[in-house]
């Protein structure tokens, strides 16, 4: 069985739902105090021992590509300053993995997006991390769910109990308990109506693929939306050969939402090596005046 090296992040979402800051600036690259969201994932991506990385754009996104790049004039200016740590942080930021780029050029759904990876990923099997979702925990998300494809070889996605609300926004996953924190996943539905929902667990933002969904990919129609649904063809994959579901620990932050960019940034902020305490300390002074 061979080893999950590889990894896709789609990244061409038109970042509706935080408009107008999205307009010019992809919401990848929101700011979570002093990372972009985009960051983060890559980070944990290289932290489950991901060595190559494809970033799905498109238009407009090129920032993207060049935060993960050197900047020589910054790096210049940061060296002559006296600022070396700062100069580490980053020229890092280009030796994180091997990342690579491809522009979706069409809005077709995260399916479609998924499909253009197919060269990049080869006959190996690969992992998803969505672009909307930032996962922060001291065991990284991806590295939980490529542990559990090792063990048993099957397709894997990661997954949270949601409200009743919201698993009608997201997937709604037909699952077994298998032990701890895994289940056996059988079935699962795109955007179900009240009545379809299968279970209050959802897929967010994480999964490890066999190369051959693909294949299914290459046949699966448009769903929600009128879009190419990845649910749609995992759901396949379920159907004849089951996935596992793997309920991750770490705190998931929705980047594509603007109370979750709210949360990420508060969170984030008071845990923070520079600014943790006096951020605490400006959160108390103002909750006396609310």
């Amino acid at each position: 069985m061979k080893t999950v090296r590889k990894a896709v992040i789609p990244a061409a979402g038109l970042g509706t739902r935080v408009l107008p800051a999205s307009k010019a600036m992809p919401k990848e690259m929101l700011p979570i105090v002093d990372k972009p969201a985009i960051q983060f994932i890559v980070e944990e991506a290289v932290r489950a021992g991901i060595t190559d990385i494809l970033i799905i754009t498109n238009r407009g996104k090129s920032i993207m590509e060049d935060h993960f790049d050197r900047a020589p004039e910054l790096e210049e200016r940061l060296l002559a300053s006296g600022k070396k740590e700062v100069y580490d942080e980053v020229v890092n930021l280009a030796h994180l993995a091997n990342i690579t780029y491809i522009r979706q050029k069409e809005t077709r759904g995260l399916g479609h997006a998924i499909s253009c990876a197919k060269a990049f990923v080869g006959d190996e099997p690969f992992a998803v991390l969505y672009g909307d979702d930032v996962i922060l925990g001291e065991d990284p998300a991806c590295g939980q769910l490529i542990r559990a494809y090792n063990e048993t070889g099957k397709g894997i996605v990661g997954v949270k109990e949601v409200s009743e609300e919201a698993i009608q926004r997201y997937s709604s996953l037909k699952v077994e308990p298998l032990h701890d924190n895994w289940f056996t996943c059988t079935d699962m539905i795109e955007k179900p109506s009240k009545d379809k929902i299968m279970s209050l667990y959802s897929i967010l933002g994480r999964c490890v693929l066999p190369p051959q969904i693909f294949d299914i990919l290459a046949h699966t129609a448009p769903g929600a939306g009128g879009e190419i649904q990845l649910t749609d063809a995992m759901c396949e994959l379920a159907r004849t050969e089951s996935m596992i579901a793997v309920d991750f620990t770490g705190k998931r932050y929705d980047m594509g939402n603007k109370l979750g960019v709210m949360q990420a940034q508060v969170e984030v902020a008071l845990k923070h090596p520079e600014i943790g305490e006096s951020f605490r300390a400006y959160l108390k002074e103002l909750a006396k005046t609310l």
